[in-house]
């Protein structure tokens, strides 16, 4: 039986359970025509040590796997529950993800977005004819915790504590299974967990002895911490370029899926995810964003590999300009 928390706002929320098996391939199957099949590219040995490969959610219509999780959530959702439009919280890529989805579908979609939000996601977001709300930091971490926003109407798409979400991101899983069977090591960044507990869900149903490891930024790495607590644990959070992952906590409705899935997180420095940036658009041509690119960064450390090593670049949507500094040798500031 879940269990049930209680929100700053006094707001009841469930644990997320483990998603089945068949509930990913289920997935699978909505996101026919939706989302693509990613490929897996070696990475050269000098750029990461012993055998690790990328999975390449960058190349996604919308540059971010997030379009998955979207895709998913809408497909599965009775028709009269879309009349209204949809909305979501997002800082930039599952706005995207839940965005294009809706102009697919022909329906309005509404953003609820952190002020600090990166310009090139802003201007994703409206190009795909979504509506963004700007709120504070603390508001905007309010409606992830409480799954509404007051005065918005329509079907709320949570960015990651959503069944239907996780199940999207658990395709992810089936591929890597499928195009590298002898996989060891899989290492995912953490942000709410949604991808890492997805992929993670599928690995341990079809595969249990392969590691799922998070990574997470050393500005914001909660799940770290909580893990070494024993529990949901409050960290320091400091903004920096990497702004698709990290939080100043764990929410509490995902703690038991991610503590009883994932086997551990590792923790990289900005400027470690600055280089893992530069070298994947230097030498492979990849472009990938700060928490695209946490997992390489994560790799590049012995400690965290052990075998044949896959990492998830989990997108690729980068403002300009701070690509432009990571490439000239610079750590961009948040």
């Amino acid at each position: 039986m879940s269990a049930c928390f209680s929100t700053s706002a006094g707001v009841a929320t469930k644990a997320i359970e483990r998603v089945p098996l068949e509930e990913i391939r289920a997935a699978r199957a909505r996101l026919e025509g939706i989302a693509l099949r990613t490929p897996l590219a070696r990475l050269d040995p000098d750029v990461a040590e012993g055998e690790v490969w990328i999975k390449l959610e960058n190349l996604q219509p919308i540059g971010s796997f997030k379009i998955r999780g979207a895709g998913n959530a809408l497909a599965a959702a009775p028709p009269e529950a879309l009349t209204r439009g949809v909305y979501t919280a997002s800082a930039g890529n599952m706005a995207q993800g839940v965005a294009w989805n809706a102009g697919r579908l022909g329906i309005p979609c509404t953003v609820v977005v952190p002020e600090q939000a990166p310009a090139t996601k802003l201007a994703a977001i409206e190009r795909l004819g979504a509506r963004a709300v700007k709120v504070s930091f603390d508001r905007w971490w309010q409606v992830m915790e409480e799954h509404r926003y007051p005065g918005l109407d329509g079907f709320f798409v949570h960015p990651f504590a959503d069944p239907l979400v996780i199940a999207g991101n658990g395709t992810i899983g089936l591929e890597i299974l499928e195009d590298l069977p002898d996989v060891e090591t899989i290492i995912v960044p953490f942000g709410g967990g949604g991808l890492s507990c997805g992929i993670a869900c599928t690995v341990k149903a079809l595969s249990p002895t392969i590691r799922v490891l998070a990574c997470e930024v050393e500005t914001a790495a909660p799940f770290a911490a909580s893990l070494e607590a024993g529990g949901p644990r409050q960290v320091a959070y400091r903004k920096s370029f990497v702004d698709g992952i990290g939080g100043r906590s764990v929410f509490m409705e995902m703690w038991p899926l991610a503590s009883g899935l994932l086997d551990g997180s590792q923790i990289v420095s900005v400027a470690e995810v600055a280089e893992a940036v530069r070298l994947l658009a230097g030498r492979h041509r990849v472009i990938a964003e700060g928490a695209g690119a946490a997992s390489l960064a994560a790799a590049r450390r012995p400690g965290a590999r052990r075998g044949r090593t896959v990492c998830i670049v989990s997108g690729g949507n980068i403002d300009a300009a701070r690509l432009s500094k990571i490439l000239d040798g610079q750590v961009p500031e948040g």
